[in-house]
């Protein structure tokens, strides 16, 4: 038997992967959710009259996003880079809705 094999036959390492498949798949579900909320922010911006960006919000968020990565043991520049390209994404979503 080659190491490749196993490998992909290690119960340890199968148990590991199913883990980090659900973890994957509960990130996805909440992000799905976050922009469920993010929209209806969008819709309310648009509606009244309010810029689709809140720079003071973004900056408070990264704050609070950098804390509860070092306080969870995780790279905070990381958290940062993945909070701003959820940003991006609501931003562009924010732009695309029709203002009234």
């Amino acid at each position: 038997m080659s190491g490749t094999d196993n490998k992909t036959t290690d119960p340890e390492l199968a148990r590991l992967r199913a883990s980090i498949d659900n973890i994957d798949a509960a990130l996805i579900h909440i992000l799905a959710e976050r922009f469920k909320c993010t929209q209806a922010v969008g819709i309310y911006k648009a509606t009244h009259g309010l810029p689709p960006a809140d720079p003071g919000r973004e900056a408070q968020q990264i704050a609070r996003l950098r804390t509860l990565a070092q306080n969870a043991r995780l790279d905070p520049d990381f958290a940062e880079k993945f909070l701003n390209f959820i940003v991006s994404e609501v931003i562009r979503h924010h732009e695309a809705i029709p203002r009234k």
